[in-house]
């Protein structure tokens, strides 16, 4: 920060120009667009879209941009790209732009477009954000800015690839231990033998937000009610539905139990305790799946369900395996839940910076 203070100070102390995106850049016809449709997994270009993701597929088709460096703007989307690499454009809604370098430097437009707040609604953006004007300080400035905002980029991105390793790191020692503590040597049943099986009812107001999770098909709760029907500690699994059938939950809390999902928990607590018997069948998700009927919606009858086999030792053993594994659990889901908000953080941290290094006064013409 200091170095470019020191900059703006010595080469622009009475401010600098502001200019119009529209006037320090033009755009760039394309030769030749893709549709989405016709998009590949992998080929000789990539193509560049209006989403999120950098690279949005690949083409085999000529009629690339050569190497260079471009900005590529979403109209309808105002997702702002910087390309340094031979590419194709994807369909309609895009806006391929080169910069006057003599002006401004291509990744310093970058950023400062990447600053223009703009509402992305299913409208044309370029004809609003070629209206805005941004500072343009002396090239030796933009350079220096770009340095850091690079490096910050650098940093950030480096930051989540560390973090992500670490979480993956952990599930796998989780998978491991899991894994491990459930092979220990036990009794044989059937599920059907110690367990009690039900399912539920829809309710009758299904809520955004509410004192109780609606548990039903999925993986993830149905939304809320502000009233109960079941217990809690008891294993949950859906029983009809794309995508859900052989998801194991845990409810720890009382509940709203759905009519597209099993609740299952122990018939004696001296044999199995429920929360062995969640990760126990955590592991049977091929067992499951296996008894599934594929024919229409996928469904999982009750007594297929019965017969999944279990291996259940002493209580003593799975009060213990049932500890370690919480505990593991518990780590994951903190290193889980961390990395979002660190890289929001970051990502705030970075717009902030982004914005400082980007405001200027405005040169005042004299006379």
């Amino acid at each position: 920060m200091y170095s470019i203070d020191k900059l703006v100070n010595e080469l622009c102390p009475k401010g600098v120009d502001f200019l119009k995106i529209g006037d320090v850049c033009k755009i760039i016809p394309p030769k030749t667009k893709i549709k989405s449709v016709n998009y590949l997994d992998s080929g000789k270009y990539p193509v560049i879209d209006q989403g999120k993701d950098l690279i949005g597929g690949y083409t085999d088709e000529e009629g690339a941009f050569p190497k260079d460096n471009y900005i590529v703007f979403g109209d309808h989307t105002c997702v702002v790209k910087y390309i340094d690499f031979e590419f194709v454009q994807g369909a309609d809604g895009v806006k391929v732009l080169k910069s006057n370098e003599n002006t401004i430097i291509p990744k310093f437009l970058y950023y400062c477009m990447c600053n223009v707040r703009m509402i992305a609604d299913y409208s044309r953006h370029w004809s609003k954000i070629k209206e805005e004007s941004i500072p343009v300080p002396t090239l030796d400035v933009q350079c220096e800015i770009v340095h850091v905002l690079d490096d910050f980029t650098l940093l950030s991105a480096e930051l989540s690839a560390e973090l992500s390793a670490e979480l993956k790191a952990r599930q796998k020692q989780y998978e491991c231990y899991r894994d491990k503590l459930l092979t220990i040597d036990g009794k044989e049943y059937k599920l059907g033998e110690v367990a009690e099986f039900k399912t539920g009812v829809k309710p009758k107001d299904i809520l955004e937000k509410g004192n109780y999770q609606y548990i039903n098909a999925g993986t993830t709760n149905s939304g809320y009610t502000d009233v109960k029907n079941f217990k809690g500690e008891v294993v949950t699994t859906p029983s009809r539905g794309q995508g859900g059938i052989g998801f194991v939950g845990y409810q720890k809390n009382e509940f709203w139990l759905g009519p597209l999902c099993y609740a299952i928990w122990s018939k004696d607590e001296n044999i199995l305790i429920n929360k062995y018997l969640y990760y126990e069948l955590s592991l049977k998700k091929d067992e499951i799946l296996k008894r599934k009927n594929t024919g229409g919606v996928p469904a999982l009858n009750g007594c297929d369900l019965k017969t999944i086999p279990l291996n259940i030792p002493s209580v003593e053993e799975q009060i213990k395996i049932v500890n370690v594994l919480d505990k593991f659990k518990e780590i994951c889901e903190d290193i889980s839940s961390g990395i979002p908000a660190e890289i929001e953080a970051r990502q705030k941290q970075y717009e902030y910076y982004r914005d400082k290094l980007l405001t200027f006064k405005e040169l005042k013409n004299e006379g």
